[in-house]
């Protein structure tokens, strides 16, 4: 089972939700979303899961944004607080993965779960922290959570041994768009080809977007696009397609097209069955459209999960 780890954020939202309308994921993958802030865009897409019956994990007390101050703040006849009632409403479906970070607010969590009947069984723990292990041990001594999401390290393996999934960042983050000119291609996982002999229920990991979380956007000096693709030996790698034209943040467009014609050549020369995601960007290339950088970062993603899913699939 594969469980990218997306925060959720407008556009990987619009991303999730897309792919899981147009019966995109396949049946092993499952998104965790951490909410980043109460919006109806966060509802919607939990929504859309529910209405097609697909498993979405969602995590109640996440760490970054402002989600939880959102939900606790919002007045009752506001539209935040429209927004509150629905939310909390549709996180009740069984078909949401009742989902909890290892931190300081986890008890008080639990044991609200506890008291309305959701099953330990039933949960997505994620721990990624060694002053938790003590509480995952005492809270999950006689039942297992359904998946516990854990770093690849020898404490967490030794002392968490059932439904593991190794959470990893596997998205070499560089300080400026720029510099992935210096590393067009490189490695990015082979999770998917061993998790299995490695005692693993499944393998999680950031996507094309990193564990690096901001808060809000700006305005780039360069573009670029982060593709992943299957190499010969069935790993992961990712190609980078950089703008040129990199000196001012004039003309984002044109910096766009200059990085999305280096992916049109380079996918004319080394073609495999496209993905949605992929072929929409190479749509933009061909139109002379420009989609903007939210919706790059979307087709990204779109991408990425959607290879998984069908590699996946394919396996079974």
């Amino acid at each position: 089972m594969y469980l990218p780890y997306i925060r959720g954020r407008q556009y990987e939202l619009l991303a999730l939700r897309e792919l899981v309308t147009k019966d995109l994921l396949g049946d092993y993958v499952i998104p965790v979303i951490e909410p980043v802030k109460l919006s109806p865009t966060l509802v919607k897409t939990i929504a859309e899961y529910i209405r097609i019956g697909h498993p979405v994990a969602v995590i109640r007390n996440p760490v970054v944004g402002s989600f939880m101050k959102d939900i606790n703040e919002a007045k009752i006849n506001s539209k935040e607080g429209a927004y509150s009632k629905e939310f909390q409403l549709i996180y009740k479906d069984e078909i949401v993965i009742k989902s909890i970070i290892l931190q300081n607010n986890a008890i008080s969590l639990l044991n609200h779960w506890d008291e309305t009947g959701v099953l330990k069984k039933d949960l997505l723990v994620i721990n990624t922290d060694r002053d938790f292990l003590d509480l995952f041990e005492e809270e999950f001594s006689d039942e297992n959570p359904c998946y516990a999401l854990i770093p690849d390290e020898s404490p967490f393996r030794r002392r968490i041994k059932r439904n593991r999934v190794i959470l990893d960042d596997k998205f070499e983050k560089q300080s400026r768009n720029s510099d992935y000119q210096e590393i067009e291609d490189e490695f990015f996982s082979d999770d998917h080809l061993y998790f299995k002999d490695d005692g693993l229920k499944g393998f999680a990991d950031y996507s094309v977007v990193g564990n690096d979380f901001q808060e809000g956007g700006f305005a780039p000096y360069a573009v670029a696009i982060h593709i992943v693709y299957f190499a010969k030996d069935n790993s992961l790698r990712i190609k980078h397609f950089v703008s040129d034209s990199n000196e001012d943040i004039s003309n984002p467009a044109k910096k766009f097209y200059e990085a999305v014609s280096k992916l049109n050549n380079w996918y004319q020369a080394n073609p495999f069955p496209p993905t949605l995601g992929l072929t929409t960007l190479l749509s933009h290339y061909n139109n002379q459209t420009y989609p903007g950088l939210g919706s790059v970062k979307k087709l990204s993603v779109m991408h990425h999960l959607e290879l998984m899913g069908r590699y996946l699939s394919e396996g079974k």
